[in-house]
């Protein structure tokens, strides 16, 4: 069994709920964020990457030839499920179900 004093006890405690507050902050940014894209799904790059079955160099060359849409916050890479979606019809290619799915919903919602 390990014993700890009160005082060493109480900086444990401290330092996580410090981490509590900064996850707390990184959703309430997430979910201002996602108002201010209208309410669409974002799409990080090992989502897309999964989804298209590519590896994050083909996608950023994707990027670079302005094939989809991208945007930067906090330095992290996203995209518009809703673009996505139109790259994919483009290239002749649908978004698989469960994507399309929680798209449909989160419509119904707003």
């Amino acid at each position: 069994m390990i014993q700890i004093d009160r005082e060493t006890f109480q900086v444990m405690l401290h330092q996580i709920m410090e981490r509590f507050d900064r996850i707390d902050r990184t959703l309430e940014r997430m979910n201002k964020l996602k108002e201010c894209l209208e309410g669409d799904t974002l799409l990080d790059n090992y989502d897309l990457c999964q989804l298209l079955g590519v590896t994050k160099r083909t996608l950023a060359r994707y990027r670079q030839k302005r094939y989809v849409t991208y945007y930067m916050i906090d330095g992290r890479t996203y995209y518009k499920a809703s673009e996505v979606e139109a790259f994919l019809n483009q290239k002749g290619k649908a978004l698989p179900a469960k994507l399309k799915k929680r798209m449909d919903v989160q419509l119904k919602n707003d």
